[in-house]
């Protein structure tokens, strides 16, 4: 490493054409230049300037040092520029992690950071199962709700709110349910570990709180199934606000006990590392918050 860094001062010497010169530009003094120098001959063995005292002429063997130490100053500040553009503008490969359901949510939220930056690629990766963000090179993965302890950096995108949902054919052949007492007798769709029920928290209009734990008829470690057969007509589901709404829209889902809050989840930015992030992740984290906040039942 010393020898690269009396190579870079022997370019600069040679750049600006005195020792007292690259001084000036290196922040160091004339004679810690010209002993860096001397290092540089006495170790090559070797005479790379002829000293005047109105000037420094190279030697043969100098000139061809010189093209090689300016070639390797040319490339740490290329090397420099470069990490200084990925700070600046996104660009190369982002690698996303994401899950199945949540997939349906990049292109509307990176889409327009993806048409401004022609230099950046998208590298989306869909599964529900955790994955290793550094064997995986991971840039990037959305995650939800309480979170598992790790060395890596967690940033709170926003809360999305647990909407009840039931599809038209469903309630034509079971009474809607009036209140949470109702919940009880009904056929659920959900998540469940093995040998548990699905616990609901809910919260009353004047702020009555209520805990119950249901038993999924239908269980599922993938949101987008459990909505799929919520549509079906096989059960009630707690679905995500921002995932159902076009569903809603369309009258393939409605929306039960609405007064009544059933939590919220929270969604996750995570990344390998806390500081020096490159633009491609910093603005990607900015463009889905951004776009999350916009969807119904979605808070900060």
């Amino acid at each position: 490493m010393d020898d690269l860094r009396r190579m870079a001062v022997f370019a600069s010497v040679v750049q600006h054409g005195s020792m007292s010169g690259a001084a000036r530009a290196l922040g160091m003094s004339t004679s810690a230049v010209s002993q860096q120098v001397r290092l540089l001959e006495r170790t090559g063995g070797v005479t790379l300037l002829h000293r005047s005292t109105r000037k420094l002429v190279l030697t043969e063997a100098g000139e061809r040092y010189h093209t090689h130490c300016a070639a390797l100053c040319a490339a740490a500040e290329q090397a420099r520029a470069e990490l200084a553009a990925a700070h600046a503008a996104p660009s190369g490969e982002l690698r996303l992690s994401a899950t199945v359901g949540f997939a349906r949510h990049i292109a509307p939220a990176l889409g327009d950071m993806l048409a401004r930056h022609p230099a950046l690629r998208l590298r989306l990766l869909v599964d529900d199962a955790p994955i290793d963000l550094i064997q995986s090179r991971i840039d990037l993965a959305l995650r939800f709700g309480r979170l598992a302890d790790s060395t890596w950096a967690a940033r709170r995108l926003c809360a999305m709110q647990w909407w009840l949902c039931a599809s038209p054919d469903w309630l034509a052949r079971h009474a809607a349910p009036l209140d949470p007492d109702a919940l009880h007798a009904q056929d659920w769709l959900g998540f469940s570990r093995e040998g548990t029920g699905l616990r609901l928290e809910l919260q009353g209009p004047a702020g009555t709180a209520r805990g119950l734990v249901v038993q999924p008829r239908i269980a599922s470690n993938n949101q987008l199934s459990i909505q799929q057969m919520c549509e079906a007509g096989l059960g009630l589901a707690l679905m995500g606000s921002m995932d159902v709404q076009e569903a809603l829209q369309a009258g393939r889902l409605v929306r039960l006990l609405p007064q009544w809050s059933f939590g919220t989840l929270d969604i996750w930015a995570v990344t390998p590392q806390r500081d020096a992030q490159p633009a491609k992740v910093r603005q990607a984290i900015e463009a889905l918050q951004g776009y999350l906040r916009t969807l119904p039942g979605v808070s900060s």
